[in-house]
């Protein structure tokens, strides 16, 4: 999820923990212990198919958390000595707050390492968009609310508006999981009912909602894209977009290669675009405006050979055409730039 997010969820679980001893200040520590995962993105990892694999790596992994934990909680602790705070609350309240922010990555569709040193498996179940207001702002009203609160010593009342807004995200949370898999399975029955011989078929939410449905079918020499709105019993209109594994012969066995396929869990697509060979991950953006997509390889006149991997950039569209594209989209209107 993004920054502001994790701040929010970091800021709420320190206050739900420590709030009542710490008052304030567990709130900011909370939301500053929320950011540290993140921070991997900023370590080079060599190349830039490490550098979008790697990302929610250890720093996202429950048993390296459970390591980190005494450690980023000790120097909290000797600051806070003088207010009578123990070692052992700091402790659950970090641990808390790492675990929690690599649990709600993993809902992203983007792909979590949550099991490493054992397996590499990112795991990205996709029920949520990366930014949602709609889990974001109950965090933020509830923690503020707690704090205004507390500071008036009104400490209870701020407690429950805390507790209040970790549940409501929390419920939100719950009701994306499970309109994904009402998505999905309104989306299997009219890829069978069209014929279309997808193998495997994936629906994650459009950017800031959970309402518009954009999903992704894959074929053996092609990939499906189409949408489908909550409480619109339409069905979607899918559209094809082919592509040719073929042109991975020669570097089939590059790590590069390996890795995307493995990361994107057989959601990509291949194709040439100039001499290149290009990969891109289909799980995030849509056709013509994907988000990630690396270049692996180079015609060489006689077949195909690897290249040091380097990104492709798709098209950046305005957020305020992205906007309104969506919303015409999910009111079953004609688009410009979405194949709706």
């Amino acid at each position: 999820m993004d920054s502001v997010t994790q701040i929010a969820l970091g800021a709420a679980v320190g206050g739900a923990v420590m709030g009542r001893r710490a008052g304030w200040r567990a709130f900011a520590i909370g939301g500053l212990v929320g950011t540290l995962p993140d921070l991997d993105s900023f370590i080079p990892m060599g190349n830039p198919v490490a550098d979008f694999t790697y990302h929610r790596g250890y720093t996202h992994a429950l048993f390296v958390q459970t390591l980190a934990a005494p450690a980023i909680a000790w120097p909290i602790q000797r600051l806070r000595r003088a207010s009578g705070e123990s070692y052992g609350r700091w402790l659950l309240t970090v641990w808390l707050i790492l675990i929690t922010h690599a649990l709600l990555d993993a809902f992203t569709i983007y792909g979590t390492q949550l099991f490493l040193p054992f397996t590499d498996y990112p795991v990205g179940l996709g029920s949520i968009f990366i930014i949602d207001p709609l889990y974001t702002l109950p965090l933020i009203v509830g923690a503020f609310a707690a704090i205004w609160l507390g500071r008036r010593g009104a400490w209870r009342s701020g407690a429950r508006w805390n507790a209040a807004g970790l549940v409501l995200s929390s419920l939100y949370l719950a009701w994306t999981a499970g309109a994904q898999q009402w998505m999905e399975l309104r989306a299997g029955e009219a890829l069978a009912a069209q014929g279309i011989p997808a193998e495997r078929m994936l629906a994650t939410p459009t950017p800031f909602n959970s309402l518009l449905w954009r999903v992704v079918a894959v074929g053996s020499d092609a990939h499906w894209e189409g949408f489908l709105t909550v409480g619109d019993d339409r069905e979607p209109d899918f559209h094809r977009y082919p592509h040719d594994p073929e042109l991975l012969s020669g570097i089939e066995d590059t790590w590069a290669v390996q890795r995307l396929q493995a990361f994107t869990k057989g959601f990509y697509a291949v194709e040439e675009r100039g001499d290149q060979i290009v990969i891109t991950d289909l799980r995030m953006g849509q056709a013509g405006f994907y988000a990630f997509a690396f270049r692996v390889g180079k015609r060489n006149g006689v077949g195909v050979e690897p290249i040091s991997s380097a990104r492709f950039q798709y098209p950046r569209p305005e957020l305020g055409i992205v906007f309104s594209e969506l919303i015409a989209c999910g009111r079953g209107r004609p688009t410009e730039m979405i194949a709706c």
